[in-house]
Parts: structure tokens; sequence; C-alpha cells
């Protein structure tokens, strides 16, 4: 078998940060979330990897990844000049799949617990195609599948007007080569995508062996900052602690925490689980729980829990402690000097103004 990863796309949800960089390329416990992706698929055994680039992030991708070797792999790159879908994804990719089987998966997709068990049965149960489903009390934003009782698919719509299942389709299938009709057969949207749902649809309709697995495990689609926090806190929650930079005495670690190579920890309290990257320096610092500093940043002077830091960033004298935040790369944040303030009032006859 072969693996996909989509990793193209505009990334609108988690802008400003996706103006300049590829939103699978935002880490989540100091790796990008592209990385999972591409461990899951090597855990399952599958070591041919392509990935569908867009001309925007394209170069991102290629350098953060390479020739896929650092992850036991072998990667291509497939250009997808517009974002035209994942149905339009899996169609460019066609040659590239040649006659196997695929894993497709969307690069910005998260599941803890890998996709052995799915993998292992559409192998043992002869399936055209499996799609992963995740219950829901609302999944109308997304894909929904309707099942019989033996988990065959019957209806697969996209983001339907009325509720018609709980069960969401994530960003994780298995096929056959099977798909290709499909893809080749169906027609561009109303928003002019090839949807990944009507190919699935037309796969049933034509009578080929299309099932579900119910995924247990979280699953997060990690398009929203919201999102991203979570994904870090369920990284973070199965870290082993490791203690590869210094640390001095006056300083507490408590939990399980991270200190890459390299990092200092200097008269400050980190405060597990959390992940303190190569090189970076935390000086008179709190950093609290579910917190990911990246490599060579600095923190200085403040506090932080709950958030991603990535690498490169300076937080110096910062009063208040920052919470829930996605940080990008380079950001300076710093406690601006107190400047004069001047009140202009108009006020009526026997007012009462309080000024601090």
């Amino acid at each position: 078998m072969k693996g996909l990863i989509l990793s193209g796309g505009k990334g609108t949800r988690l802008r400003p940060l996706t103006y300049t960089g590829a939103k699978q390329l935002v880490p989540v416990a100091n790796k990008p979330v592209l990385f999972y992706a591409i461990e899951d698929l090597v855990e399952a055994g599958i070591e041919e990897i392509g990935i569908v680039i867009s001309p925007e992030t394209g170069d991102q991708v290629r350098q953060a990844v390479g020739d896929g070797s650092q992850f036991g792999a072998r990667v291509s790159y497939i250009l997808q000049p517009l974002p035209l879908g994942i149905a339009h994804g899996i169609h460019i990719a066609r040659d590239y799949i040649g006659a196997e089987s695929f894993v497709l998966f969307l690069g910005d997709n998260f599941i803890r617990g890998g996709i052995l068990p799915q993998l292992n049965a559409f192998r043992q149960q002869a399936m055209d195609a499996q799609i992963i489903l995740y219950e829901m009390q609302d999944p109308s934003s997304m894909g929904v599948a309707v099942l019989d009782h033996d988990m065959r698919v019957q209806r697969v719509v996209e983001k339907p007007q009325q509720f018609i299942s709980p069960y969401a389709v994530i960003g994780i299938y298995m096929f056959t080569t099977a798909v290709f009709a499909a893809v080749s057969a169906i027609k561009p949207s109303a928003r002019g995508e090839l949807e990944i749902t009507d190919a699935l649809q037309r796969m049933v309709d034509t009578g080929h062996n299309v099932r579900a697995h119910l995924l247990r495990e979280p699953w997060i689609d990690t398009g929203k900052m919201r999102d991203m926090l979570d994904a870090n806190r369920l990284i973070l929650e199965m870290l082993d602690a490791r203690m590869s930079g210094s640390v001095d005495e006056h300083s507490q670690i408590v939990g399980r925490v991270v200190v890459e190579q390299g990092a200092q920890i200097v008269e400050s309290v980190i405060r597990g689980p959390a992940i303190i990257g190569a090189r970076a320096h935390i000086d008179h610092a709190f950093i609290g729980p579910f917190t990911a500093i990246d490599h060579d940043c600095v923190i200085s002077h403040s506090e932080i829990e709950n958030s991603i830091v990535m690498d490169g960033s300076r937080i110096t004298n910062v009063r208040d402690r920052i919470s829930d935040s996605l940080i990008g790369r380079f950001v300076d944040i710093h406690q601006s000097p107190p400047t004069p303030r001047a009140l202009q009032l108009m006020l009526g006859d026997h007012s009462q103004v309080g000024v601090l």
C-alpha cells in the first residue's frame, strides 16, 4: 500500500499564522501536525508516501519533510495548482498511486492511537473503501455518513441541512483503485470542488463495498486555534519526562516535563505537562501546564500556560499571565513602558467619577 497526504489548502481558519506558513507545519508539542500523519503511516507499515502540495506553501513542506528518510519513508511530492477539493487531490495522484491500494490522510488531522487497527480491518475484509467516523452531537458542518447494521455505508452527505446521522466523516480514508472511477464520474460542487463525499456516494451507488470504522480514540481537525491547543494537550498528556538541558538549583520542575538539548532553565518554575525546546532560555518565568515552548525561544520575567509558542519567539517582562494562546515564529512580546494618559470628559451636573 501507499500513503497519500493532502497538504495544500489556504488555512483560512488559522490566519494570520497561515498568511506566511503552511497550516500543516504549525507545531503540536513542538512537532508539525503533518509529521504525526507521516509517523502514523510509517507505524502502520506504509513507507511510500505522496504529499500533495500547493504552489504557495509547497516549498516549506518540501524543506520540512525532505525525502522522508528522517521518518523511515520515501516521500514524493505532487503539485495541486488550485485547491479544488479532496477528490481532486486523489485524481491528480492517480499516476503516483498506480495499481495499489492507499491510505488518504488530510495533513491537518490528528488522532491519538494511530491507524493500524483500521488498516488491518481494511485489508482483512476486502473493502473497496473504508471511512473513519467520529460520533458528534452536531456533525452538520462536515460530511456525514448513514450506516446499516453491519457498518456498511448507505449514504454520505456533505454538510447536511437536516440531521441524518451522528457520524462525522473525518480526514482519514482507505481506498482501492476503484475510487479513481468514482472521482472521474463526479462533477464539481456548488463551491467548485470535487467533493470526497460525492465520490464515496458514487462508490456506494455502483455497488462497491464501502464500510466504516467508528473511532473511539480522540480526533482533532487542527484547523482552528482552539483545536491546536486541544491537540497540544493530548500529546503533552502522553509525554515521558526527559531532561536533556540544564536546570539551575533555584528552579522547580513539577510533573512531566521535557527539557530539550541546550535549553536553560534559570530561577523559574515549569509545571507539566510541558515541553521546552532546544536552546530555549527560560529566565525568572513560570511555564504552566499544557505549554509547548519551541526551540530558540526566550521567556523572561513572564508567565504563560496552556499555550503554544513557536520557534524563535521572545516573551519578556510581561506583567499579565499569557494563557490559551497560539504564538507564531519570531514574535516579540514585551511590556511597553507606561505612557502619560489624558482624560477628555463631558460630565453633567452632580456627576461622580472614580479614576485609577
